[in-house]
């Protein structure tokens, strides 16, 4: 396919247009690029996906109407519904509160991605112990215990620069129980009511001035950062609207998708729960981001959500859908964590790894193979895997300090807790498996500059672990035989991997 890549390099005064129609052109372009983090001066590029960065509004003048907005945007999004049974839906999609009083969040991520600028953006949501629609009473604190509460929104955005906005209070947040829509509003526009469901984008505009909506295949929202951060970069406002068409679930495009634990996700055995949503898509539309407008068509993005009592004690994450020269969509998620087993006080490790090729996917999980890793305590993450028909193995490594990230804990509520970055460099290769277990024919090898890592603050320091099919009581169990019971009982997280 040819590529049109063209770059627009801001400054005080000239613009300065750089065209090529040259695939060689673009990966030379990255490899000298390798390494390099872009600064405020955004380059923005064009190829099948246009792309353009651009200062175009002050902080004040963020807040204007939309009818002023559109004169500035170039690529308009189109809205689609959620429709009923859609293609490549997952187990877990909808929300999980069950009406109780107990300790219980959830929370989603949405990242979408920019190959041309090497720039991301990853937005979080959180809602916790929603029984309680406000701060507890002194009688509510006496009869439940102690609880955080509230809605969060986070986004982790161009430079690793950060946002986040928080309410104590989750009257205004609304899920739908099957499907993956959901929304909040933290600031209703005049006299007007919080939506509560999915509604057309000129019709949320109408109603909320501050707020989120998102589906698998729209997202569009308004945020001000609320001055909770001391320790990273942030911004005071973003802005965004995009639609995404989903291109893998989590499992094999011509089959019915998985739940990312198994069929044991259908029981709430262990808290806290995972389920990858979208393990790739493409995504067009535009994010406005501290009065920079980014516009793109086709950009890589992703999804996924947890749910529980609260996020696992520790883990590490990867996670890319950008491969340099690659023919096609590819992805890779790879996680591991170490969270509580119920009743025993005590915790196990779990890990996993994903990788969706040419509309196949390769499953790593405990009850088909092996999973081991090597976490340092920043900057290299290596992991490998073998499931009796297939071997991978990859390493992310980078020299990006990172920006902390809150996450719902029991000790804190939303509190800082991992550390991310976008700017990560990853090898990936995938090889068939030997009847002796050995190396065979070569699948691939892919590289990326454009890989995202995140653990729990360094604490898997020069950890080193293996776990190995059947080693647990239950998960010896989990055959992967699809059960079809996660639409009455929706729960679990990682995969059960002991030391």
């Amino acid at each position: 396919m040819e590529l049109n890549v063209s770059s627009l390099i801001h400054n005080q005064n000239s613009a300065i247009r750089v065209s090529s129609s040259n695939q060689c052109f673009r990966n030379e372009f990255f490899k000298s690029m390798h390494g390099v983090r872009f600064d405020r001066n955004k380059l923005g590029f064009r190829r099948v996906s246009r792309v353009v960065a651009v200062d175009v509004m002050s902080n004040e003048e963020s807040l204007v109407k939309e009818k002023e907005k559109k004169k500035k945007v170039s690529v308009n999004p189109v809205y689609t519904p959620t429709p009923p049974n859609r293609e490549l839906r997952t187990p877990h999609s909808g929300y999980h509160f069950d009406g109780s009083a107990r300790k219980f969040f959830e929370g989603w991520y949405f990242k979408v991605g920019i190959p041309e600028t090497r720039q991301s953006f990853c937005f979080m949501y959180s809602v916790e112990n929603p029984a309680f629609r406000k701060k507890l009473s002194t009688l509510e604190v006496a009869t439940h215990g102690p609880r955080f509460t509230g809605v969060g929104a986070q986004i982790l955005g161009a430079d690793d620069k950060y946002i986040c906005q928080f309410s104590e209070e989750s009257k205004n947040f609304w899920g739908s129980r099957h499907e993956l829509v959901l929304g909040s509003t933290f600031k209703a526009e005049e006299n007007m009511k919080p939506p509560n469901r999915e509604v057309p984008p000129q019709e949320f505009r109408d109603r909320v001035s501050e707020g989120f909506q998102v589906s698998p295949l729209w997202h569009q929202g308004s945020i001000q950062d609320n001055g909770r951060t001391s320790y990273a970069e942030t911004v005071k406002s973003a802005r965004w609207e995009y639609s995404t068409r989903p291109v893998y679930g989590w499992g094999d495009v011509s089959s019915k998708q998985k739940a990312t634990a198994g069929w044991l996700a259908a029981f709430p055995v262990f808290e806290p729960h995972w389920q990858i949503c979208m393990a790739s898509g493409l995504s067009t539309g535009w994010i406005e981001w501290d009065g920079e407008l980014f516009e793109f068509e086709n950009a890589p993005s992703y999804s996924e959500k947890n749910w529980g009592g609260a996020f696992p004690k520790k883990w590490f994450w990867v996670q890319c859908n950008n491969f340099e020269g690659a023919d096609g969509e590819i992805a890779l998620t790879a996680a591991g964590g170490l969270r509580e087993l119920p009743g025993l006080n005590s915790f196990e490790n779990a890990a996993l790894i994903g990788v969706h090729y040419g509309g196949v996917f390769y499953e790593f999980v405990p009850w088909n193979g092996v999973v081991s890793w090597e976490i340092a305590p920043w900057g290299r993450w290596r992991i490998s895997a073998d499931n009796q028909r297939h071997k991978v193995e990859l390493e992310a490594t980078t020299k990006d300090p990172g920006t902390t990230l809150r996450a719902p804990t029991l000790e804190a509520g939303l509190a800082p807790a991992c550390k991310d970055t976008c700017f990560g460099d990853l090898s990936l290769r995938i090889w068939e498996r030997k009847y002796d277990g050995s190396k065979g024919k070569a699948i691939d090898a892919l590289t990326s500059l454009f890989v995202l890592v995140e653990d729990h603050e360094g604490i898997f320091a020069n950890l080193h672990k293996e776990a190995t099919l059947g080693t647990s009581g239950l998960y010896s169990l989990a055959t992967g035989n699809s059960v079809n019971m996660e639409e009455e009982k929706p729960h679990s997280f990682l995969l059960d991997l002991q030391q």
